[in-house]
């Protein structure tokens, strides 16, 4: 990890919603320090629509995202990884490809908004809960001074921000 901006992949299975909303977050809170992309095991193809809905109305620009195979990121050219993030617990599951420059990782459990049933509402608040959680661990990632903490110090806070309460509410 020596390079001056951190390439960050977040994975989740279909690379839908998720690991697409964190790649957003993190781009726009820390663009001076880390360089975040998305990926899922089995992408579904595209964005999910509530997904891009909600980050459309926080001022995101959608126009590049789409929905891609981890194993771009495994093939000779891509990104050299420093940190891999799974989002959801299948993606934890799997076996990922071995990637190169061993990146540090950690698994970042979010409770899945595409599997929202209900009323438009309350698929839009699954979505926007899903957002607020990453929002929250994605923040305090990016405020770790990690050019000053040795490999096992990062790697146990990488894990512990994984655990923080996904139920936990941002002050208003």
């Amino acid at each position: 990890m020596t390079s001056a901006v951190f390439n960050v992949l977040f994975l989740c299975t279909g690379n839908s919603a998720r690991s697409i909303m964190a790649e957003a977050i993190l781009n726009r809170l820390a663009a001076d320090k880390f360089r975040a992309y998305s990926a899922g095991s089995q992408p579904k193809g595209q964005p999910h629509p509530e997904a891009i809905r909600l980050l459309q109305s926080l001022d995101y620009d959608t126009s590049n995202f789409r929905s891609k195979s981890w194993s771009e990121f495994a093939k000779p050219g891509a990104p050299a990884l420093d940190f891999v993030f799974t989002v959801c617990d299948n993606a934890a599951g799997e076996a990922c490809p071995l990637w190169p420059g061993q990146p540090m990782t950690a698994h970042w459990g979010i409770p899945d908004p595409a599997e929202a049933t209900g009323t438009p509402a309350e698929i839009a608040l699954a979505f926007k809960d899903a957002y607020r959680m990453l929002h929250q661990r994605i923040a305090i990632f990016a405020a770790l001074p990690i050019r000053s903490l040795d490999q096992l110090s990062l790697q146990t806070r990488l894990q512990e921000i994984g655990r923080i309460s996904t139920m936990a509410k941002e002050p208003n």
